[in-house]
């Protein structure tokens, strides 16, 4: 694990750096929902989303931090209304050089505790069926599949099924 990285929480002050790296992530890997050029999201709007995310008690975002450089995230959204306040939606991504070295682990570990502070008792996510080192890193932090969301994304002129997980933490 590299010692000059570290997990913080974001800021709105990161919009810059955390468009950047939503926009590396498009390029790199085909794990996540958007494709190349497809993110048209400005640095004033990524703003508007972090200051939001900040001033909403029951949202999380952190972002690991490389020399300055941001180099992944986990975000969990809350649900809106009091019939699904008690659950919250999980996206990640962690740059490719940077995988496999615990850093999901941490992520995720952050995540639960604040989450059990929070009063969320409910984490969820979909993941495509095919990605086997998500999916490990999910089922190693106690997320169970709860089904499957057929032909749920195109990718590369083929379809790819989704699989919900969900951990339960009441």
């Amino acid at each position: 694990m590299r010692e000059n990285v570290f997990l913080r929480r974001a800021t709105p002050e990161d919009a810059s750096a955390f468009l950047a790296l939503k926009k590396a992530l498009d390029v790199e890997t085909a794990f996540l929902m958007l494709e190349p050029g497809e993110r048209l999201t400005s640095e004033e709007e990524m703003r508007a989303t972090l200051e939001r995310i900040a001033a909403v008690e029951r949202d999380y975002l952190a972002v690991m931090e490389c020399d300055g450089e941001l180099v992944g995230y986990l975000s969990a959204q809350s649900g809106s209304y009091r019939r699904n306040r008690h659950s919250a939606y999980i996206t990640t991504g962690i740059r490719q050089a940077f995988c496999g070295q615990g850093w999901g682990k941490r992520l995720f570990a952050d995540l639960i505790g604040w989450a059990k502070q929070s009063g969320i008792t409910r984490l969820e996510l979909t993941v495509m069926a095919h990605n086997q080192r998500a999916i490990g890193l999910y089922k190693r932090m106690g997320f169970l599949k709860e089904g499957v969301k057929r032909h749920s994304l195109r990718v590369d002129n083929q379809y790819i099924d989704e699989d919900y997980m969900a951990l339960l933490l009441d």
